[in-house]
């Protein structure tokens, strides 16, 4: 594993080489873009090195959108801030969507949540892609996805072209051959 387990507690740092190799392949950039993290942000270690990730750019605008009990936690936003990065937290997915070129849906996972049962039934459902959100997301837009899902993402948007996911996937396959190459046999 290219990871140490203290990375794996907070951060996902080859995940985020892959997701920033993909919205760079689907939008064609990585500076001037609009992304929406939405789901288990306080939890979810893709979106929080994603975050940081995005952070290395220009004119970057990053939109938190998760139920309360798993909001962004604040050493995120304040590393954001002290970059520079405009953040904004909010509650309205549909509204996010139609202004980002990436919207990064994540999954509420049961086992974050121990014995609090009732704090995983609150947050579970409440942002969903489905076929309204893509209806105003924008042409050029992609939705993505660490995977797997389970019902954040309705199957029926599997087949719009925005949804980059699967392309998503496949190319952490390259990520992690570069980064196996580089380890063994150097730059």
């Amino acid at each position: 594993m290219l990871e140490n387990s203290h990375l794996q507690q907070k951060e996902k740092h080859w995940k985020a080489l892959l997701d920033m190799y993909t919205i760079q392949r689907e939008i064609g950039r990585l500076d001037d873009i609009e992304v929406a993290l939405v789901g288990d942000l306080a939890n979810g270690r893709t979106v929080r090195s994603l975050a940081y990730l995005l952070a290395k750019y220009n004119n970057v605008k990053i939109y938190f959108v998760g139920p309360d009990v798993v909001k962004m936690k604040d050493d995120i936003k304040n590393y954001l801030t002290s970059k520079g990065i405009e953040w904004v937290e909010s509650t309205d997915l549909m509204e996010v969507a139609s202004k980002c070129d990436v919207v990064y849906q994540t999954r509420i996972q049961r086992e974050r949540f121990g014995e609090r049962i009732d704090l995983y039934n609150e947050a579970r459902g409440k942002y969903i892609i489905d076929k309204k959100v893509m209806n105003v997301l924008q042409k050029h837009a992609v939705i993505m996805h660490p995977l797997p899902r389970l019902d954040e993402i309705m199957v029926d948007v599997d087949n719009d072209s925005r949804a980059a996911y699967f392309r998503q996937a496949k190319n952490g396959l390259y990520i992690r051959m570069a980064l196996l190459k580089l380890l063994l046999l150097g730059w």
